[in-house]
Formats: C-alpha cells, sequence, structure tokens
C-alpha cells in the first residue's frame, strides 16, 4: 500500500524541511497551507506555491483553508495591524507579540478532517520548541497531548500518525537537515513583516540567518538589515 503524507506547509524553512523528510518516508503527499490573516499571506502563497510544484503535488492534493476568523481573534502582531512586529532583542521564553493564540491548535485539527477524508496515513508538522521557546503550541507536551486527542477522536474510525520531528531540535539542525536532503531555502519565506524583502530585525529572521551561520550553508537571502542579527545573538553562539 502507497503510504500518503499530509506535510503542513507554511513556506518557511522548517515546513520545506519536513516536506522533504516526508518525501522520504512517503511515496505520496499532500500540502495543507493555511491563510488566517497574517501579515505575510502574499509571500507565504508564493512560496507554498512554488514548494508544491517542485515537489511535483497534484492540484487535489494541495488544500488552501482560510481562517481568516483569527484577524477577529486578534492578539497577535501577525493579524492585528495595531500591535507591532517587534525586533528581536535577544532569546526568551517570554510569549512574543507574534504568537497567534492556538494557531497549531487549529492547523493539526484542519489536518486531521482532511486526513480522515483522503485516508492518509500521517501528518508532519514542522514545529520547533527549541528555537521558539515563547510559542506555547510548539511545546513537545502540546504535540503529544494533541496527538492523544486526536487517536481517541479518531479510534474506529481513521489511524493516522502526527509527526513532529523538530520539536526538539536547534533550528540550525533543521537547516543542516534540510541542506543534506537538497532543500532550495530560496524558496522559502521567515519574515513576520509584509515586506518585499526579509527585514532582517524581526525573531524569524534572526533566528533564520543564525541558523544558516551554524550550519555553515551560504544563505542566499536578500535582507533589509543583514547585521542585525550579529549584535543580538550570543557570541558563543557565532564564535
Amino acid at each position: 500500500m502507497n503510504k500518503l503524507g499530509i506535510v503542513l506547509v507554511s513556506g518557511g524553512m522548517d515546513s520545506v524541511t519536513v516536506v522533504a523528510m516526508a518525501k522520504e518516508e512517503c511515496e505520496n503527499l499532500a500540502f495543507l497551507h493555511m491563510q488566517y490573516g497574517q501579515n505575510t499571506a502574499v509571500k507565504e502563497k508564493e512560496c507554498f506555491d512554488k514548494i508544491a510544484n517542485h515537489y511535483k503535488i497534484p492540484q487535489d492534493k494541495r488544500l488552501i483553508v482560510d481562517i481568516s476568523f483569527l484577524t477577529k481573534i486578534g492578539g497577535s502582531s501577525l493579524t492585528d495591524k495595531n500591535i507591532e512586529v517587534s525586533k528581536f532583542e535577544g532569546d526568551s521564553d517570554i510569549i512574543p507579540s507574534s504568537y497567534v493564540p492556538f494557531r497549531n491548535g487549529h492547523i493539526l485539527s484542519t489536518a486531521v478532517s482532511w486526513a480522515e477524508v483522503i485516508k492518509a496515513d500521517a501528518i508532519y508538522i514542522g514545529a520547533n520548541f527549541e528555537d521558539s521557546p515563547g510559542y506555547p503550541d510548539c511545546r513537545p507536551e502540546f504535540v503529544d497531548t494533541f496527538r492523544a486527542m486526536q487517536n481517541c477522536a479518531l479510534e474506529g474510525v481513521w489511524d493516522v500518525d502526527l509527526y513532529a520531528p523538530f520539536v526538539n531540535i536547534s533550528k540550525a539542525d533543521i537547516a543542516k537537515i534540510g541542506y543534506d536532503l537538497g532543500v532550495k531555502f530560496e524558496n522559502t519565506w521567515s519574515c513576520y513583516k509584509g515586506g518585499k524583502i526579509h527585514c532582517g530585525r524581526c525573531g524569524t529572521c534572526v533566528e533564520r540567518q543564525e541558523a544558516m551561520y551554524l550550519a555553515g550553508i551560504k544563505d542566499k537571502t536578500e535582507y533589509e538589515d543583514s547585521n542585525y542579527w550579529k549584535e543580538k545573538v550570543s557570541e558563543e553562539k557565532i564564535n
């Protein structure tokens, strides 16, 4: 039997790397992308299309779901224009302004529903807690608890595995895995601001630059500020 895996594809570094991993384990893939009113919706959709085209995902296995009701809930600089996307000011376990309340819960719930319908064998999410300790829905405990809930909900209906292979590793490790699997990081978008190029100053831009540096990968990304990250990341990490 051919194994079918659903991959949650935001268009970022983590999600494209988990796509490459899933491709090694599954004969067939289906891509799920969420539009939740985020600042970077256009850029993320462009990257989603590039990644889907690169892996030759058929149109009936590309699901784009609008959950823009999250803009009405608010509470995040990604969905509320009145909240500023903050600059990275150093490692912290404080919940950042870019956290979208229960985002991964909404995304995974949709994935489970789709898996039941298309009879997918696995769901892959690139959630990473090591470099984003302020995001409560990226915690290993969250993934484990959701998996238990999912299995309970689908008992007697369908069996699907939930994989979060990056939840306990660093962003640099993810970059190295992706590089070794031939990932084209130039087709990804990380910045939390909706500009034409990466700002270089927000948390995800800093994490991206640091990860590429530590992994020894040439970063082809264009940044408005390509030096800011060096000022904010501890010297122990980059020396």
